[in-house]
């Protein structure tokens, strides 16, 4: 395996790595103005916070943006789709004021019927010059139940095959995407991404203006302690990449603001039956990498810890977390799966990472030999699927709302601080 080890880690730090980002980046560089793909899924909410920064885009950037129409995800690239589409009404809603767009509360997943009526309107719209404007507004109607606004309607049928056929093809699965000469960038949250790449090409009207849409992080400002102190529960993988780059910033905000971090591990979804296809697995060890690089995380040098390696870190986990031992050997171990590409199956190896978390050899000898963990992860995945959600990482604060994702910290920070009457 160590051979193994070593090739895997050498083959993905060059993919993640800058100087293939960049030779990318010159080799499909197109002469003249940015030329933006942007795919609008009808029935996204993310897709309707999006468009709506489209028009500063355009301006502040010089920017060509293309639309097109697309399908929601297949079941392989969105599981639980029923859970998604609960949990992005709530999350958008959440979002759209940090980013200075709108959604409106309590809005309800649209009907088929009014889905397809949406799309007809803005497949009339796609060579309109003011197609974000219009699925602005259609946007708006169909998610407050309104009526569309006036203008042409055509099927949908053909407008939406042809843009399914150019995301696969240019080898993404979401709606709510802008791609920009190889690279993809999603919804708001990613927008700074792309806002920095244009800027570096010399396209940005207002050097030195606030972004369009800032990165969003902790703050950690100061607080007093709590009376009460809060516990926060966050549900981890350790074959999630999101996870690792995510974990290290909640400890620090729990310790911040005087938390209680429980960890709720759970198993990889692929151990759990659910699929995760090669687009997405590719597209989120990109998105991972120039995430970890926005917060001055290693990442990139991986071995894939799927099965034995996962097994092994939940149970010894299992064991570390009641010796009070269990967020330093967490993070341990998942910075050596996604920066140094350890092999958790070699026992050298593994026993030497348990050990810089403070566990003896007799602890994990027996944390190996005991299988309650299964039992404890099961109960962990039933909870986080009480909670409404169903992936890593995922939190929430004395047992509130659910927050999906490591660019939601900013918003379980204001959960925290609430918590503690900071706010």
């Amino acid at each position: 395996m160590r051979l193994k080890a070593i090739v895997s880690g050498l083959v993905s730090a060059a993919f993640t790595s800058r100087r293939r980002r960049d030779l990318m980046r010159r080799l499909q560089r197109r002469k003249g103005p940015p030329m933006l793909d942007y795919f609008h899924q009808v029935d996204d909410p993310y897709s309707h916070l999006l468009v709506q920064r489209l028009a500063a885009l355009k301006a502040r950037y010089g920017a060509t943006i293309r639309p097109w129409l697309a399908s929601p995800p297949d079941d392989a690239a969105a599981p639980e789709r029923g859970r998604l589409q609960r949990y992005a009404l709530g999350d958008a809603a959440l979002v759209a004021p940090a980013y200075g767009v709108t959604f409106p509360e309590g809005a309800c997943q649209p009907s088929a019927a009014a889905t397809r009526d949406a799309a007809g309107r803005l497949a009339a719209a796609l060579s309109e010059q003011d197609f974000a404007g219009v699925a602005t507004a259609v946007g708006e109607a169909l998610w407050t139940g309104a009526a569309l606004p006036a203008g042409g309607w055509m099927d949908p049928t053909a407008a939406l095959a042809a843009g399914d056929a150019e995301r696969k093809r240019l080898g993404h699965y979401l709606g709510g995407m802008i791609h920009l000469e190889g690279e993809w960038y999603w919804g708001v949250d990613r927008l700074h991404h792309l806002e920095e790449r244009l800027a570096a090409l010399g396209f940005d009207a207002a050097p030195g203006a606030p972004p369009i849409a800032p990165f969003r992080d902790l703050t950690l400002d100061a607080a007093p302690r709590p009376g009460h102190r809060p516990v926060i529960d966050v549900w981890f993988s350790f074959r999630s990449p999101y996870s690792w780059i995510a974990f290290p910033r909640v400890r620090r905000l729990a310790q911040h603001y005087g938390a209680e971090l429980r960890l709720r591990y759970i198993l990889p979804m692929v151990m759990r039956g659910l699929p995760v296809p090669r687009e997405k697995s590719r597209y989120i060890m990109l998105d991972t990498k120039r995430e970890a690089d926005r917060v001055g995380l290693p990442f990139g040098k991986v071995l894939d810890p799927v099965g034995k390696g996962v097994e092994r870190s939940i149970a010894v986990l299992h064991h570390a977390v009641p010796l009070g031992l269990g967020e330093a050997f967490a993070e341990r171990i998942l910075r050596a799966t996604w920066s140094e590409a350890a092999d958790l199956t070699d026992d050298g190896v593994f026993y030497g990472l348990a050990a810089e978390a403070g566990l003896s050899k007799a602890q994990v000898d027996a944390a190996l030999a005991d299988e309650s963990w299964r039992e404890a992860a099961e109960i962990n995945r039933q909870a986080l699927f009480d909670a409404g959600l169903w992936g890593a990482p995922t939190y929430r604060v004395d047992g509130g709302d659910a927050l999906w994702g490591q660019d939601r910290l900013w918003a379980l920070e204001r959960d925290v601080r609430r918590a503690v009457g900071a706010v």
